[in-house]
């Protein structure tokens, strides 16, 4: 008989599921309310919280908004984001994830401090990252990769910093890479910014992955910190599929499979992952 398990690590982050509940409540109290961006990167989430009356916008829709309630999700936002909330008599519903929070405003003190370069460890044009370089007046350098760690000036002081969902093992690689390039009388200094209950979930899923013979990644293609998990399990189960939601899974992947794993991203509702399972069963 098929064995069919969920992963109990899998499924929405703390700074996710406070967003979510924030909407909910807005929501129940029968008014319209805004969210900047999709609340999470999950389109089946997105469309139940549609269903209840969660209007999407971006930035351009916000500017031609007055008077309105305005929910920020969990990546946070830059400054100019509240300026334009301000003057357009927004109210703004901050769902901004702490840790995040907390490392805009190391990035901001370290940036109002004076010289040298920040550095930001990230996915160019995601809404975190965007956030975090507004803290600098847009001056922060974005590497995405290890291989872009090349592309900094050595003879100047860098302050390192990382996306909070970013691979804590790549993080280590161009730490090591930037400590044996400074030049003399340079200083570096290295934060490390990870979200451990993300980082966490790396090598969690990865004993997960190994357990089964099949792996279904349950995860809208936009999240970032799903490709990393997605990857990893991958890389440790080649008989791994992503899949956005049930009607994905293909019966021909279930030939000659005693267990299947289901697991998803910090994005991903615990619900869908159990429609998975549901559909398998049927099936």
């Amino acid at each position: 008989m098929l064995q069919i398990e969920i992963d109990n690590g899998s499924g929405f982050c703390f700074g996710v599921t406070t967003a979510i509940q924030k909407a909910e409540e807005e929501l129940g109290k029968g008014e319209t309310l805004y969210c900047l961006g999709d609340i999470v990167h999950n389109g089946m989430e997105c469309e139940r919280l549609r269903s209840m009356g969660l209007v999407t916008i971006d930035h351009d829709q916000m500017r031609q908004l007055h008077h309105v309630k305005v929910l920020l999700r969990a990546h946070g936002e830059p400054p100019e984001t509240y300026e334009l909330a301000r003057s357009n008599n927004i109210e703004i519903i901050d769902a901004t994830c702490p840790v995040v929070l907390q490392l805009q405003k190391r990035i901001k003190k370290q940036f109002e401090a004076g010289d040298g370069q920040i550095v930001i460890f990230g996915k160019k044009g995601h809404a975190e990252v965007l956030g975090l370089v507004g803290q600098t007046q847009s001056k922060a350098i974005v590497i995405e990769n290890f291989d872009e760690v090349t592309k900094l000036d050595f003879t100047r002081d860098i302050y390192l910093y990382s996306q909070t969902t970013k691979s804590l093992d790549e993080f280590h690689r161009i730490i090591e890479y930037i400590q044996g390039h400074m030049a003399a009388g340079a200083t570096f200094k290295s934060f490390d910014t990870i979200c451990r209950s993300v980082a966490n979930r790396m090598p969690n899923i990865s004993q997960f992955a190994t357990r089964h013979d099949l792996i279904l990644f349950v995860c809208g293609r936009k999240s970032s910190n799903g490709k990393v998990l997605f990857n990893e399990c991958k890389r440790v189960n080649p008989n791994t599929h992503l899949i956005e939601g049930p009607e994905e899974i293909d019966p021909t992947w279930l030939d000659g499979i005693q267990t299947v794993g289901i697991c998803g991203a910090t994005s991903t509702p615990k619900w869908l992952m159990e429609q998975c399972r549901d559909a398998i069963q049927d099936k």
